[in-house]
């Protein structure tokens, strides 16, 4: 089958798809995409010329490489496809599957010769070791499951109906998820089964083997709460309270070691909270957004769609896409829903919401925090509504279009 070319990704990567000093390693959640993202740069090398034998595509998880769990075993593998001249093109899916690898991708790098791309699902199994034996020598590019625009886009690729009405596929796409084989099937339930499917392989083949769970009811339960209230302000204590009245016993240590191995493995990203006016991170008070809002209604059988958490998660997520830092802002009493900073120290601050025409009210609330912001960045207020206002200079636009097009700086 054709692959869809995941455009935001590709131009990130292409300026790279030569050299041979810096090791590529694309991470993400599982099943977003990796492995056909380094497939169609295979594709792009061989129509830009690259001969076919100079490209040696290793998937690990593939049953014939299912013994290749050892860095002695990867190294004769790849010395085994190491024949004719010119530069070889070495893409590694799944690189986690092999104790030690460092030293051996490191060693081809060396060498010369190699141009080498590697994919990882989950950050605690790549960015430790590769900080320390590998700095300076890789670049992780971080891949996410499809965003709301490049799900439209996927569907037209492959001839898939799209709603009339973007509202209505708008609610297909939260319901659903990102996750690009998800759309191959078309009832809802058999595509949040399949999402079910994702959770307990990253649970079996990530967490509970490689972090070695032993209490996997209590881990389980902390995963469900931290999904079902994704995009709620909160701390260790709030957890650990809430989990707690539930009659989950669990320590402090216990429950902060549970939320980084969630967060490494890619199901959720910690956002941080900033105050503005005294320019301090906030430690102890954060925000959870999901890796995508499938995990969430995965989890519940309950498919009503609370906009407030879900639209922020869909922020969240574009801007970690594009490169920008996020946080969460606070000035005074009030809070902005994220500050979002750019390559060049550019800053943007953006309030979230599903509408502002209900009322005066509301429509006060969502401008009233970041007209208390005395400097020049950008200011937006994104919702869902077509008719657009504007005031005191802040930018008023619909959400899905400034996915879509939109550029903060």
């Amino acid at each position: 089958m054709e692959l869809f070319p995941r455009e935001l990704y590709l131009k990130k990567i292409r300026g790279f798809y030569h050299d041979e000093e810096i090791i590529k390693v694309i991470t993400g959640v599982r099943r977003c995409g990796k492995s056909s993202l380094m497939q169609t740069i295979a594709q792009e090398l061989v129509a830009s010329g690259v001969k076919p034998d100079q490209i040696v595509y290793l998937d690990l998880d593939a049953r014939q490489y299912r013994r290749i769990t050892n860095a002695d075993a990867l190294e004769k593998l790849i010395e085994a496809h190491d024949a004719g001249a010119g530069r070889k093109y070495l893409f590694i899916d799944e690189i986690q599957n092999v104790r030690d690898f460092e030293p051996v991708i490191n060693g081809f790098r060396t060498d010369g010769g190699w141009s080498i791309f590697i994919t990882g699902s989950n950050s605690y199994l790549l960015s430790g070791a590769l900080v320390t034996k590998l700095t300076g020598r890789y670049i992780e590019f971080e891949m996410f499951p499809l965003s709301f625009e490049e799900y439209e886009k996927m569907k037209l690729f492959y001839g898939l109906a799209i709603e009339v009405n973007p509202l209505a596929e708008l609610n297909q796409y939260i319901l659903s998820g990102g996750f690009p084989k998800a759309l191959q099937y078309s009832d809802l339930t058999e595509k949040q089964r399949y999402v079910g499917s994702i959770i307990q392989e990253i649970f079996e083949k990530d967490i509970c083997h490689r972090m070695k769970i032993r209490d996997r009811e209590t881990f389980d339960a902390v995963r469900k709460y931290l999904i079902a209230n994704f995009g709620a302000t909160t701390n260790i204590s709030n957890i650990y309270n809430a989990l707690r009245a539930q009659g989950i016993a669990i320590t402090r240590e216990t429950l902060a070691r549970y939320l980084r191995i969630l967060v490494n493995a890619k199901i959720l990203y910690e956002c941080s909270r900033f105050d503005i006016k005294s320019k301090k991170a906030l430690k102890n008070e954060k925000k959870y957004y999901l890796a995508d809002l499938s995990f969430f209604y995965a989890d519940n059988t309950d498919n009503r769609i609370n906009y407030g958490p879900v639209l922020e998660n869909m922020l969240y997520i574009y801007a970690r896409s594009h490169d920008y830092q996020i946080s969460i802002g606070r000035i005074g009493k009030l809070e902005c829903d994220f500050i979002v900073r750019g390559k060049s120290m550019n800053y943007a601050y953006i309030q979230v919401a599903y509408t502002i025409m209900q009322s005066r009210d509301t429509e006060d609330r969502e401008y009233r925090s970041l007209e208390m912001i005395n400097d020049n960045y950008p200011k937006y207020v994104l919702t869902t509504d077509y008719l657009l206002q504007h005031r005191n200079g802040i930018i008023h636009a619909n959400l899905l279009d400034f996915i879509k097009t939109g550029q903060l700086f």
